[in-house]
């Protein structure tokens, strides 16, 4: 049972993306499931990067107010992780040490700064756990949200 999870951009965004509609049901399924047992943290950054992408990137954007509106949406549901300095160094550590990409490092940081354990995201090595936080991809095919709650 997992006690609290990061959730790294992609998850928020897949929720939205009629394109991809099998990516679009499993992560409204466990979005609906993590804020069912309070267990979901999202960071600022996090919250920055779904808002551009949800206008901007997707095929069929949503527009600003509605997309304004998810975003508050999210900072009531959820606790907000701030982007600090300390998560800038700390993610500069995680870039040089881990060899990932900056935005990447910084979702580490913030997970391990906030002591969070546990990341859902698809842009990391599914179950790579780096100075005690693990990384898992929600969207494999045998992932189960049961699992982990």
């Amino acid at each position: 049972m997992i006690a609290e999870v990061l959730l790294d951009t992609n998850v928020l965004v897949y929720a939205y993306e009629r394109s991809e509609p099998t990516k679009q049901q499993q992560a409204s399924e466990l979005l609906n499931a993590l804020w069912a047992k309070a267990v979901v943290k999202i960071s600022t950054q996090v919250l920055a990067e779904f808002f551009v992408t949800i206008t901007r990137k997707l095929p069929a954007p949503l527009a600003l107010d509605m997309a304004r509106e998810r975003v508050q949406r999210y900072m009531l549901l959820c606790d907000i992780v701030d982007v600090t300095r300390a998560t800038v160094v700390e993610a500069m550590r995680g870039a040089r040490e881990f060899r990932l990409p900056y935005w990447d490092a910084q979702i580490w940081a913030a997970a391990r700064l906030a002591g969070i354990g546990l990341v859902f995201s698809e842009d990391f090595h599914d179950g790579a756990v780096l100075d005690g936080v693990r990384f898992i991809n929600p969207f494999r095919p045998d992932f189960r949200i049961a699992d982990w709650l």
